[in-house]
């Protein structure tokens, strides 16, 4: 018990530090990891020798508390929407009415959450006046030196499971790493704000997104049901995006999958993530070998996208598999980082590996 309160207070205090992730008008989502940098890194598991290995699956899949209690208690007994959502639980997926009443009894409000939220969704004090530079600066985030050294370190360490993951799902392995490395700086920034509670907050405290995230919310306790998770165990961002891919849970119920057999899914997991960002981007309409973007002089009709340097705008013709980058997350700058990490991490991997990495030159 001291263990659980003592995890809700470190959650509580470190959620505040998040509030410098990366974040674009555009996106879809808001809590994007990798441009801060890394605060959480875990250690290896014994099986590997990354730097970069998240926990084993047995990390969260602990003997579950006991959570059984007849009515709501604490800060949300009074909530005729966590009432609400108990009962839709119990009566479409057959939830135990006392343990939700146990679990919902435990929920801890997070204050930083809803200021976090509250912000991504204020009106802006006067007329937008667009900034040059905006792609500059996104760019600079992510296109440094560190995350594409980190980026080639992460595919030597991993390079039988990206292999297998790219052949599997017919996607190229340096857009599987690049998504790893945008989301949470190749699993070195994965968030530690208490997933259960985000979202409860989110679902309960706010209403700008309030529908959306009852929905993340209902799939999270599926999820936690069906991987044997114990719900006050997983972390991740303040907006409740999980592991090294940073997966909602509806994402993470439809498209993580089990890549080492061992019979959970688990994207704490290197491997697991790795198969699954795969997976997504398959599943998402990926063409592999396909070209993502290159270099337009001026816009040439609606496949040509124009992103805001210091000295003017930079055009790109781009092609499907830009859109499926954006699927992810539906920002022209965020698909554009991936695209250009992917290819800067390529060449580092080729360079450091040898010429049997060949290099394809319809990327740049």
């Amino acid at each position: 018990m001291i263990n659980v309160v003592y995890k809700r207070a470190a959650n509580l205090a470190l959620v505040l530090l998040l509030a410098g992730c990366a974040s674009d008008a555009e996106n879809r989502r808001s809590d994007t990891m990798a441009a801060v940098k890394p605060r959480n890194q875990v250690s290896s598991l014994p099986q590997t020798t990354g730097k970069n290995t998240l926990p084993p699956p047995q990390s969260y899949r602990k003997p579950a508390p006991v959570y059984s209690t007849g009515m709501l208690t604490g800060i949300y007994a009074s909530s005729p929407r966590v009432h609400n959502f108990i009962r839709h639980m119990v009566q479409k997926h057959g939830f135990s009415e006392s343990y939700l009443n146990g679990l919902f009894s435990q929920a801890t409000r997070l204050d930083s959450v809803i200021r976090l939220e509250t912000a991504q969704g204020a009106p802006s004090s006067g007329p937008s006046i667009p900034r040059p530079g905006s792609w500059t600066r996104y760019r600079s985030k992510f296109l440094t030196d560190e995350h594409i050294s980190h980026g080639a370190e992460f595919w030597a360490e991993n390079a039988d499971v990206i292999q297998r993951a790219s052949a599997t799902y017919g996607v190229d392995p340096e857009y599987i790493v690049a998504i790893i490395g945008v989301e949470t700086y190749f699993g070195r920034n994965i968030g530690k704000t208490g997933t259960f509670n985000a979202l409860a907050t989110l679902a309960f405290d706010t209403e700008r997104r309030a529908t959306f995230f009852a929905s993340e919310l209902e799939n999270f306790l599926l999820m936690t049901r069906e991987e044997g998770f114990e719900p006050l165990e997983p972390v991740g961002s303040w907006a409740g995006a999980m592991g090294l891919g940073q997966f909602m849970p509806s994402s993470f119920r439809r498209l993580a999958v089990d890549f080492d057999h061992n019979g959970v899914r688990n994207l704490w997991d290197q491997r697991d993530a790795i198969g699954s960002v795969a997976h997504y981007f398959s599943r998402s309409g990926w063409q592999r070998s396909r070209p993502v973007a290159h270099h337009a002089n001026g816009r040439n009709g609606s496949s040509t996208i124009s992103l805001s340097t210091y000295n003017g705008n930079e055009f790109w013709q781009v092609y499907p598999n830009f859109k499926v980058i954006k699927r992810y997350n539906n920002s022209d700058k965020y698909a554009m980082a991936v695209h250009q990490l992917a290819q800067a991490i390529k060449q580092r991997y080729a360079a450091t590996r040898g010429p049997s990495l060949v290099m394809r030159r319809d990327r740049m």
